[in-house]
């Protein structure tokens, strides 16, 4: 049935013009809801703190930035998945496990060990007993100006103090050489597992086929399971002196000396990340895939795309994704937590749902995942301000989880309609 215009269409069926106007919408509306939020916040705060309001603070905007770190890092791998169709429910626990397994690997020393046949322990122990010769040594040089001496007692306790500081110096840097190894080792560990938690749970959707929902909810047991497994249903605390770089501590911290051109260097990592990924999601092969995928699975399987193949590879991609976002995870908290996951895989999908995605598939994007995440980040913030509860920050983020969904719904059958 072919529609009457009532306005000057360019088309004869008046889509196009429509068709134009929802693209401009998925790209706006983010941008939208983002600047209605801050407004809110900005005002709200302003009424009730007056001129001591912090909300709009350069301090308070990088704490929002690091905040939302963790979530935007996850759902970049996210919105590679909900473009082709599935979903991922053991995002929150497949970060918690990549959490864990970084601080059993700092804690076990598994770089140190591996590379250069010691523990950071007895490097550290070197270092406490070259503290305590030093302690000593001023003592005795102490007890000898209390009392009669001769220059030669007092230039050889110089010298073994000389010596003393030397070896303290030493061993302090073979400990940060060797932390930094054992970071290095950690990170890889993460890496390795969030690949392996994301490409068993593309293996599993593929080759049973069955719908990703039951897939992902099973597989987020398992790596709960896994988690508390290798915790011993402990946390896993590695020492934060002798076994946690800093550098994975800096990641997302706020204090200033650990900003990078005003921002965590991790917001910076995911800055850069989510470059890479919309420059895949934009020019390359593989990306029209993904969204064949998501558009109609078996029209893009008679049209010769490797569906299972595919899929493995989008899984195992927003796995990689994963694993940062265990390192961040980890940064955040320094421990390894197996349920610190628990409930996050809601925040990271519903970032790419506010971000204009659509959970039938085919529709999504980076930029817009990424203000998902910021406006999530600013609601838990600015409810933190306003000395909302955190029951009244979970209520207000499903009421705006149950709007993006309704909004995405209500499109898809006005598009239906349309094309009808």
């Amino acid at each position: 049935m072919i529609e009457i215009p009532t306005t000057q269409p360019t088309s004869r069926d008046g889509t196009k013009p429509r068709r134009t106007w929802n693209r401009i919408m998925d790209v706006v509306g983010p941008f939208l809801a983002f600047a209605a939020v801050v407004l809110f916040f900005a005002i709200a705060d302003r009424g009730i703190n007056g001129e001591k309001a912090t909300f709009l603070t350069s301090r308070n905007l990088v704490t929002i930035s690091s905040q939302m770190a963790t979530v935007a890092v996850a759902a970049l791998g996210m919105t590679v998945i909900i473009i082709a169709g599935g979903i991922d429910l053991a995002a929150g626990t497949a970060i918690a496990l990549c959490a864990t397994v970084l601080a059993w690997s700092l804690k076990e020393d598994l770089g140190p060990r591996w590379f250069a046949n010691e523990s950071t322990a007895s490097v550290a122990k070197s270092i406490n007993d070259a503290k305590s010769d030093l302690k000593r040594i001023d003592r005795e040089i102490e007890a000898l100006a209390g009392g009669d001496f001769n220059v030669s007692q007092v230039a050889a306790k110089l010298m073994a103090k000389s010596d003393a500081e030397e070896a303290l110096r030493q061993y302090e840097r073979r400990l940060t050489k060797m932390k930094s190894l054992s970071a290095a080792v950690a990170v890889v560990m993460s890496l390795a597992c969030g690949a392996l938690c994301g490409f068993t749970n593309g293996l599993l959707v593929s080759y049973l086929r069955v719908v990703p929902f039951i897939v992902t909810l099973g597989t987020m047991q398992l790596y709960l399971g896994l988690s508390k497994q290798i915790a011993r249903e402990t946390t896993v605390r590695p020492d934060r002196f002798s076994q946690v770089s800093d550098s994975l501590v800096d990641l997302l911290s706020v204090r200033a000396d650990a900003l990078w051109l005003g921002l965590p260097s991790g917001v910076w990592l995911t800055l850069l990340l989510a470059a890479l990924l919309a420059a895949v999601l934009h020019w390359t092969v593989f990306s029209r895939y993904v969204f064949a995928l998501g558009s109609n699975e078996a029209t893009a399987r008679l049209c010769g795309i490797n569906v299972r193949w595919n899929k493995i590879a989008v899984y195992t991609l927003s796995g990689l994704f994963v694993g940062i976002g265990g390192i961040y995870q980890f940064s955040r908290l320094t421990v390894g937590n197996p349920t610190s996951g628990t409930g996050l895989e809601l925040r990271v999908i519903a970032a790419v749902v506010i971000g204009g995605a659509s959970l039938s598939g085919g529709r999504g994007s980076v930029l817009g995942t990424l203000l998902g995440a910021l406006i999530m980040s600013v609601i838990g913030n600015g409810c933190t301000m306003l000395g909302l509860e955190n029951p009244v920050q979970d209520m207000i983020l499903g009421v705006i989880i149950v709007a993006a969904v309704t909004l995405d719904q209500l499109r898809q059958r006005t598009a239906g309609g349309r094309q009808s």
